[in-house]
């Protein structure tokens, strides 16, 4: 019986080399080894680290450099001067009319001399000295006269000026036109008027 079990090994090969101990080891290892790689192949790749992650992204935009204040030079102010025009503290409107050289040297309510070269007016209400701007409104011609005398004592009209105030609005050959009359408090710090002229020459009608 033995030498029959021996003989049929020695007979078939295949037999011979499955039944090698040393052969069975070296097949189970390739096994083994065709397992761990099918599984390497079946892991994710590694995470990139966060350090070169951050490497690889866009630098930042810089911020503008902040920019200097605006400079304002001396001795202007620093808003606009529309924002600082002043308002008048008396408005009036209405008709204006002359009185010239005929009222040379009279007496005037304020105790002084009419001159009628000079730029002054004549208002029934305002204070003696108060500078007054005259605005012809018909051709928007301007001067600024002193108040020294009251008047007018004709209906309808609300201030009398001299002969050199007339010729500066060129109101001499209507004899009457209308005005607007404004009071600043800038003005009333200048000197006086009286004495000043803007004659041209020219006779009242």
């Amino acid at each position: 019986m033995f030498s029959l079990r021996t003989k049929g090994i020695s007979q078939n090969p295949l037999r011979r080399l499955w039944l090698n101990p040393m052969l069975r080891i070296f097949r189970l290892s390739c096994l083994l080894a065709a397992a761990g790689l099918a599984g390497c192949a079946t892991q994710a790749p590694p995470a990139v680290p966060p350090q070169v992650s951050a490497s690889l992204q866009p630098p930042p935009t810089p911020a503008p450099p902040p920019q200097p204040p605006a400079i304002v030079p001396r001795g202007e102010p620093a808003v606009p001067p529309l924002a600082q025009a002043a308002e008048p503290f008396f408005t009036q409107s209405g008709l204006a009319s002359f009185y010239g050289r005929k009222h040379a040297g009279k007496r005037t309510a304020n105790g002084g001399r009419f001159d009628h070269r000079d730029l002054t007016a004549a208002h029934p209400t305002l204070a003696f000295g108060t500078r007054v701007r005259v605005t012809d409104l018909a051709n928007g011609r301007s001067v600024t006269v002193e108040i020294t005398d009251r008047g007018p004592h004709v209906k309808n009209r609300v201030i009398d000026i001299s002969l050199a105030a007339a010729d500066a609005l060129h109101m001499q050959k209507k004899g009457i036109t209308r005005v607007k009359l404004e009071a600043f408090r800038e003005d009333q710090l200048r000197g006086g008027l009286a004495g000043r002229t803007a004659f041209s020459g020219g006779e009242p009608r």
